[in-house]
């Protein structure tokens, strides 16, 4: 994370659009020397950053370099509180781990933990999650909502929705979401997403929102046991996709389909979540932790359930399970 003056020099740059930001005025207002500020310069350029100087005006921004950090993703962000605090790393195990310390120190709602890579990324059922370094989203957002602990996993199908939204925003892509957690475009895996609470008897304390996007990876940059069933949104485009401004896109949709449910409940969720859903109608095998059933989807409860009709007629609620669409 950088210093708190060198965040504030990065964002009058990039506020400044191409114009000069005075070196001086920074320094004055900090308590610092010129020289200390030309050293902060010096450490933005070697980061990437293109930054060049007019005499006796300032510096300014000619290009920046593609990273998610509070300057690059804040240039874009439209929201009150969802990213405006952000803890930013270039490798961590895991965002989620992270974010479970600062939220237990009391972060605000709307931190954001995010990093260029993972090392030890998981998902859904503590499965591994590739995280190249560079090429996709990995962030963990803190969340306070004013809910009741078992209002909690329909948020994962608010943030399905929300991302859903900001990828089509920025890319022009439509991608599907595939009950419970996963988003696909052309049949493939693109973003996961996993809900983990921390809550009391009777209130939600936090709900720290794990969130895997899969942005500019070409194909070889999955494993090939992967290559069939993950995909990138670059590899989809054709070409790379800003992740900082994806970033910015996924905390306004998150923060505005997160205080409709709060405010309205699940049913204006519920109806945009079945229009992006790939199964309604569809036989399917659900596999859960002791048992297989199989049926045909009839979409989502007012809980959030996924409701099967068996065989027999029978409406089946499930909570949770991997889900197979049948021939």
């Amino acid at each position: 994370m950088k210093s708190p003056v060198k965040n504030e020099l990065l964002k009058r740059l990039f506020a400044a659009q191409g114009e000069p930001v005075s070196g001086q005025d920074i320094a004055d207002e900090f308590g610092l020397s010129r020289t200390a500020i030309w050293k902060y310069i010096k450490e933005l350029e070697e980061e990437g950053y293109e930054i060049g100087s007019q005499r006796k005006k300032g510096y300014f921004l000619i290009e920046a370099p593609d990273l998610v950090n509070a300057a690059n993703i804040s240039e874009y962000l439209q929201t009150t509180a969802y990213g405006q605090q952000i803890n930013y790393f270039k490798t961590v195990p895991t965002t989620q781990t992270i974010a479970h310390e600062e939220a237990q120190n009391g972060a605000v709602d709307g931190t954001l933990i995010i990093s260029e890579e993972q090392t030890a990324g998981k998902g859904r059922l503590a499965r591994p999650w590739v995280s190249n370094a560079g090429r996709g989203i990995w962030m963990s957002l803190i969340m306070r909502p004013e809910l009741p602990p078992q209002q909690a996993p329909q948020l994962t199908l608010v943030a399905a929705v929300a991302i859903v939204r900001a990828i089509e925003d920025v890319t022009d892509i439509q991608p599907v979401i595939k009950w419970p957690n996963d988003i696909l475009i052309n049949g493939k895996k693109v973003t996961g997403i996993l809900t983990e609470l921390q809550s009391d008897p009777d209130r939600v304390k936090a709900i720290i929102l794990g969130i895997g996007v899969n942005a500019n990876q070409e194909t070889a940059d999955f494993p090939e046991e992967l290559q069939a069933i993950a995909t990138s949104l670059r590899i989809e485009k054709g070409e790379k996709v800003d992740r900082a401004k994806l970033v910015a896109k996924i905390m306004h949709y998150l923060e505005q389909y997160t205080a409709l449910y709060v405010e309205k409940g699940f049913a204006p969720i519920k109806i945009l979540w079945e229009s992006y859903a790939t199964i309604t109608g569809k036989k399917i095998k659900a596999s859960m932790v002791n048992e297989t059933v199989e049926g045909t989807a009839l979409g989502i409860s007012q809980d959030g359930m996924l409701e099967l009709q068996l065989d027999d007629g029978t409406i089946r609620g499930i909570y949770s399970a991997d889900i197979e669409l049948k021939n």
